[in-house]
Formats: structure tokens, C-alpha cells, sequence
């Protein structure tokens, strides 16, 4: 079964929770909104607050998941995390993540985490 664009990402984020979670992260929102933007996912690990764009592709036919962020994705990344932070003020240490997910056949997917990526 081919899956669509929404049913890739809905799955590739529940893995990367998974995954994050088995790393020690612990998951603090999902999909959390503000305005127009939406962060996939936001941790902790090591009194770190992780805001992680997750990336998800059923192949890397037209290039590795991480390549599809765009600067305009990261900016309203930024924003979400500023509105986060100045509604959660007891977090003094930040960054940004990529979480990069290949789908594969018999669940054996490709996670790739990049982290502190940028700001």
C-alpha cells in the first residue's frame, strides 16, 4: 500500500517519539501549535528543552528527508519555540533538532537525529 504525504508524516512522527523515548527524551507536546506553526515534536533530555522537525520519506529517491527543510520552515520554528518558551519560562537551555526518517521495508527504517541545527 503507497502511502500519502499526511499517512507518511503521521507515521514517521509516532516513530520518532518512540524513538526519542527509548533515548531517554521525554516527551513534553506533540504537533504543538502557535499561529501558522506547528513543532512536531518538543522534549526534555538533560534539562535540555528539544524542539525536533520531524522529516519522514518512504524513499530517498529525490533526496534524504533532512534536505526538505526550508528556510522558511526554520523561521516558524523559531517563532512556535519563542512563543513556547515565553509561555514555559523555567527552560533556560534550547536548541533544534532534525529527527530524519527512511521508511523501509519490514520496519527496518533509517532514523537519522541532527541535532542542535541551527540558531
Amino acid at each position: 500500500m503507497k502511502l500519502n504525504t499526511k499517512n507518511t508524516g503521521n507515521i514517521g512522527e509516532e516513530l520518532a517519539a518512540q524513538w526519542l523515548l527509548q533515548k531517554g527524551f521525554s516527551i513534553l507536546a506533540r504537533n504543538w501549535r502557535y499561529k501558522h506553526s506547528e513543532v512536531d515534536i518538543i522534549a526534555n533530555k538533560n534539562n535540555i528543552l528539544h524542539f525536533i522537525e520531524v522529516k519522514t520519506r518512504n524513499s530517498t529517491q529525490f533526496g534524504q528527508p533532512e534536505e526538505s527543510i526550508n528556510t522558511t520552515k526554520m523561521n516558524a520554528l523559531k517563532k512556535a519555540a519563542v512563543a513556547y518558551v515565553e509561555q514555559n519560562t523555567e527552560w533556560k537551555k534550547i536548541q533544534f533538532d532534525v529527527m530524519a526518517i527512511t521508511l523501509k521495508p519490514n520496519n527496518n527504517h533509517e532514523f537519522f537525529m541532527i541535532e542542535d541545527v541551527f540558531f
